[in-house]
């Protein structure tokens, strides 16, 4: 119903333009009567009728942001209007206010509607004054013409150039008459036309407040018994109730927060333990390498022991020697990488636990 408050102010501005095309040459008749006061009423007219309209059409994105709200999304940019009740409830979690809280921010929103109209109804008013200025000023004009007139007039000569004369004399009083009832004539016609766009403004805005404030009284919480008590509670204990609210809901955010940090800490636990697993398997696998490195070296020793025995049975062979130092350093080689990749498993395992160790101090911290 409010978006059609343009559509009526726009029929209306129509209709106004449709008569004074109309009238288009009495009304440039009247304007050139006093074209100084006339262009400032008209001017004054269009100031008000732009004024009109941004009031109106800037209701559009309080509305919008209102629906939006409504519908549950409070990701939107603040208005201008609403920024009081955007920031209260953006500092709350869920949308609740106290009776004190609604109250003052329907007062608050009540009393900013009105300052934007307080602009409007004084250009209603500086048209009605800026008419009333146009006739004294021309019944000024009237009345020293009308004074000047009937200090020309003679009773000597003849009738019909007196007669003339007086038509003569009388075209300045007419011309100050009609200064006068054609500045009435717009400054009145003017604030007709702001005064009914100054109600239609006032009809959209009042239309607007009134879904707010249906809006905030579902969000308005009621302490326990208090429609039914027979005295309202006192301003301290209703202040003590919305601070106990807002500690709870604080509380309750804590909590929120706190089994989230909970949650997280568990998936990392987990993956921990998963990852020792892995460790741990890796580690038996290993194991089992070395268990067969350390048999098939004894079996080398044992071997290398009997080519030993053999070769000193057969004599001094060179070559026989030779295989045996190359066998000999290739144990030796065998057995280091051996140490070596069991310290490599040892300090994964270190580097793990210390992992394990410094998770767990800063969750405890």
């Amino acid at each position: 119903m409010s978006d059609r408050v343009p559509y009526w102010m726009s029929v209306f501005l129509v209709a106004v333009a449709a008569a004074a095309t109309a009238l288009f040459p009495a009304l440039q008749r009247a304007f050139l009567a006093n074209p100084v006061f006339n262009g400032m009423i008209l001017a004054v007219l269009l100031v008000g009728v732009v004024l009109e309209y941004r009031q109106v059409l800037g209701l559009a994105p309080e509305r919008r942001w209102l629906a939006r709200l409504r519908a549950g999304v409070t990701s939107q940019p603040a208005p201008h209007l609403l920024a009081p009740l955007a920031r209260l409830l953006a500092e709350r979690e869920r949308p609740r206010l106290s009776t004190q809280a609604a109250r003052a921010l329907l007062d608050g929103i009540r009393l900013r509607l009105d300052e934007q109209r307080d602009l409007s109804r004084y250009l209603v008013g500086l048209l009605v004054f800026l008419g009333l200025l146009g006739t004294f000023w021309g019944l000024l004009d009237t009345v020293s013409a009308a004074a000047g007139v009937i200090a020309g007039l003679s009773v000597e000569g003849e009738l019909a150039s007196v007669f003339e004369q007086l038509k003569a004399n009388l075209q300045a009083p007419l011309a100050g008459m009609g200064t006068a009832f054609s500045s009435s004539l717009f400054g009145l016609g003017g604030a007709l036309v702001l005064g009914f766009l100054d109600l239609q403004a006032g009809h959209a805005q009042n239309r607007f407040y009134n879904d707010l404030e249906e809006w905030l009284a579902e969000l308005t919480h009621l302490p326990s018994g208090a429609l039914e008590a027979e005295q309202p509670l006192p301003a301290y204990l209703e202040a003590l109730i919305e601070r106990s609210a807002d500690s709870l809901e604080a509380l309750q955010r804590l909590m929120a927060r706190s089994e989230e940090e909970r949650a997280g800490t568990r998936q990392e636990l987990l993956e921990l333990t998963r990852r020792l697993a892995e460790l741990a398997d890796r580690m038996r696998e290993e194991q089992q390498v070395i268990r067969g490195l350390t048999r098939q070296q004894a079996e080398l020793q044992a071997m290398i022991g009997r080519l030993a025995e053999a070769a000193e049975r057969w004599g001094p062979d060179e070559a026989a020697r030779e295989h045996l130092r190359n066998l000999d350093l290739g144990l030796a080689r065998l057995a280091e990488e051996t140490v070596r990749g069991r310290e490599a498993v040892v300090e994964t395992l270190r580097g793990e636990l210390r992992l394990l160790a410094r998770t767990l101090a800063g969750r405890d911290g």
